[in-house]
């Protein structure tokens, strides 16, 4: 192994289903553009769950309680020595009205049977389906510095 430092990143997802729809957002700024489920990074020294909670209010106005952890996925990068590991959650739990204007890009409920019809980066369509399955799952991608993309994913049911 290395002596040299690992830079660790984490950050939550929170997948919010309501009957046959989950909530996304249109996420248009940065490079992670498209439909994700709300979500951000972990500030220190809060809790991952506590995290995901604060997240989901801030960029939808919404409250959730009762997450149910589903898995994790992160990005490995051997060329930086970085590690960004995203805690996934589930919950059908929340209350509030949605932001009128949110933060991070429009709101939307997506009918679940639809969601390969959306666009969303390649990481958050591999795992997309996960969070309505049953048990939790691992997503592991190695991430290739030269051509600034995925070299290899790894998923695994836990």
């Amino acid at each position: 192994m290395k002596d040299e430092q690992i830079n660790y990143k984490f950050w939550t997802v929170v997948m919010i289903q309501n009957r046959d729809e989950v909530l996304l957002l249109n996420r248009q700024h940065d490079d992670f553009k498209g439909y994700i489920p709300p979500g951000g990074k972990v500030e220190f020294p809060e809790r991952f769950s506590d995290g995901a909670i604060r997240e989901v209010k801030e960029e939808t106005g919404l409250e959730v309680c009762d997450l149910k952890f589903k898995g994790i996925s992160e990005f490995v990068n051997p060329a930086t020595q970085d590690r960004y590991i995203m805690f996934n959650y589930w919950t059908d739990q929340y209350k509030g009205e949605l932001l009128e204007d949110p933060p991070e890009g429009e709101l939307k409920w997506v009918k679940i049977a639809e969601l390969d019809q959306y666009p969303m980066q390649e990481d958050i369509r591999k795992r997309i389906h996960l969070f309505f399955s049953e048990g939790t799952f691992e997503v592991h991608t190695i991430w290739d510095e030269k051509s600034k993309a995925p070299k290899e994913t790894y998923i695994r049911h836990t």
